[in-house]
């Protein structure tokens, strides 16, 4: 029976919800499975570990810590942009979320926070971070690395 290893292509369902039970996210019914690749940053580290070794049919609860899932937060991670940065149509709001492309091509989301006439604050935190996590998961299928 194969088993989950660092690098296997993984097909999961998965509802992900705070420690206080509050759901997040999650594949939902009839829906395709998600698929990620162990290790290569899709999954939180934690949740990484604890997939390591099962095997498809297996499901599984884990608790996964804020350290070992998005981090801490981080204070440092709000910047102050010039509004023609948002679309001029939007009424911005805290609380909305944007997409950023970063001067490397990478994607970053940010979270409004404030808009005052210097600029709208927007924290680039990760959602999650701060938060203890809990998944639920069912393996439905493992490839090849």
């Amino acid at each position: 029976m194969e088993r989950i290893q660092a690098g296997a292509r993984v097909a999961l369902r998965f509802t992900l919800s705070l420690a206080d039970g509050t759901c997040v996210e999650g594949t939902a019914p009839g829906e395709a499975p998600w698929e990620v690749v162990i290790g290569r940053g899709d999954l939180p580290p934690g949740l990484d570990r604890c997939l390591l070794g099962l095997a498809v049919g297996e499901r599984g609860r884990y608790f996964v810590a804020a350290a070992d899932a998005y981090g801490e937060r981080d204070e440092g991670a709000r910047e102050i942009l010039p509004r023609t940065d948002f679309p001029a149509d939007v009424d911005l709001i805290p609380g909305m979320a944007f997409s950023f492309t970063l001067p490397d091509g990478r994607e970053a989301m940010g979270q409004v926070m404030a808009v005052t006439e210097g600029g709208v604050e927007v924290d680039f935190t990760h959602p999650l971070a701060g938060h203890d996590l809990v998944f639920e998961v069912d393996i439905v299928a493992i490839g090849g690395r």
